[in-house]
């Protein structure tokens, strides 16, 4: 572990989760570790009955396990062990705090407002008319432009940039060097065929609980607001053009992209690498598989692979049949050769031979 860990008794923990413990419920554990590498006073689980055979040769102090585990040692009993080690994990390594106030290497506008129990570190920019809330963080060289606004208990990391008139609701977690509010990319053909920027004079809101991960872009709409929902999950890389609207408790991983004026509607989730054209709508609890190209709507609840995009059984068939199409193609030039065919053409008679692809 990387930060120091706050000693509690098993049970306290149990308690904590709402969870029943076996074995000694009083055995304080100071630490959280895979299961592989914990030692005696640390706590770790097993996601399922599949991992119970590492068990037997963990060091680790305690456990936490699922049902069709039997622990070998004091365990908390879970239904879901996965989720509820994140949770431990939040009770035992807590974030590292600084202390409230505006570090005096920080420059902060006369007229921002900052609340007393809010950090603001050295190096950080908090332009006119910000309102920083309750117990926020504006951590080490990050950048908040004229008319930004935190909610409370947000975290802005390293290097952020929010443009003007952004707006963050309570509990946002920005990760380090993205970049909320940058200009869309919209331009018009003047009347030599060149492109002329199209000002973007929009804003970007952000609801209550997400968190947008390093290096993201998350563009101002043209006009209007380009808003991400409540409880919205944006990995590292990502982007989102200017006017989208994204719904609440949406996962956006990796390198995903998406253009103007895409929806995303409610628990929706896009894997790493996938891609919208503008003005679609993702449905309500749609898939979008790793490196999917959109390039029309998806039904509420589909899920979609491939470029182009397709449903997911016939992907897999798709993909299936291209693993059989080398042999298909030999044997089918073994026809054409026996038949003449190619040679009428005026191709080689001798093509097709083993190995040709």
């Amino acid at each position: 572990m990387t930060r120091a860990a706050r000693p509690m008794r098993l049970g306290e923990i149990a308690e904590r989760l709402g969870r029943g413990v076996a074995g000694d419920a009083a055995l304080t554990i100071g630490g959280v570790a895979a299961l592989d590498g914990a030692g005696p006073d640390e706590l770790s689980f097993v996601r399922s009955p599949r991992w119970a055979k590492g068990l037997a040769a963990s060091r680790a102090g305690a456990v936490i396990v699922p049902a069709g585990v039997e622990p070998d040692r004091p365990a908390i009993l879970s239904p879901n062990p996965g989720l509820d080690f994140a949770r431990a994990v939040a009770l035992l390594v807590p974030p590292l705090r600084p202390p409230a106030g505006v570090d005096p290497r920080a420059c902060v506008a006369a007229d921002a407002e900052i609340d007393a129990s809010a950090s603001v570190g050295a190096g950080a920019v908090v332009g006119p008319g910000c309102r920083v809330g309750a117990r926020s963080l504006v951590l080490a060289n990050a950048t908040l432009y004229p008319d930004v606004t935190l909610g409370a208990d947000c975290t802005i990391h390293a290097g952020v940039v929010l443009r003007e008139g952004t707006r963050l609701g309570d509990r946002v977690v920005v990760q380090p060097n993205a970049v909320v509010g940058g200009d869309g990319f919209g331009f018009a053909f003047d009347e030599r065929g060149e492109p002329e920027k199209i000002p973007q004079v929009g804003r970007v809101v952000v609801e209550d609980d997400v968190e947008i991960g390093a290096c993201t872009t998350i563009d101002r709409a043209a006009l209007g607001e380009t808003r991400i929902g409540r409880g919205t999950k944006i990995d590292n890389g990502v982007q989102i053009a200017h006017n989208c609207d994204v719904g609440e408790a949406v996962v956006i991983v990796a390198q995903a992209g998406l253009a103007g004026s895409t929806v995303v509607e409610r628990g929706a989730m896009l894997m790493a690498r996938a891609a919208s054209a503008g003005h679609l709508r993702i449905g309500e609890r749609a898939f979008v598989g790793a490196a999917a190209s959109l390039h029309r709507d998806v039904k509420p609840g589909g899920r979609v692979w491939g470029t182009p995009q397709m449903e997911e059984r016939l992907f897999h068939r798709v993909v299936a049949a291209m693993t059989r199409l080398p042999d298909m193609l030999r044997r089918l030039r073994a026809v054409e050769k026996k038949l003449g065919l190619r040679a009428a053409r005026g191709e080689r008679a001798d093509a097709g031979e083993e190995g040709e692809v």
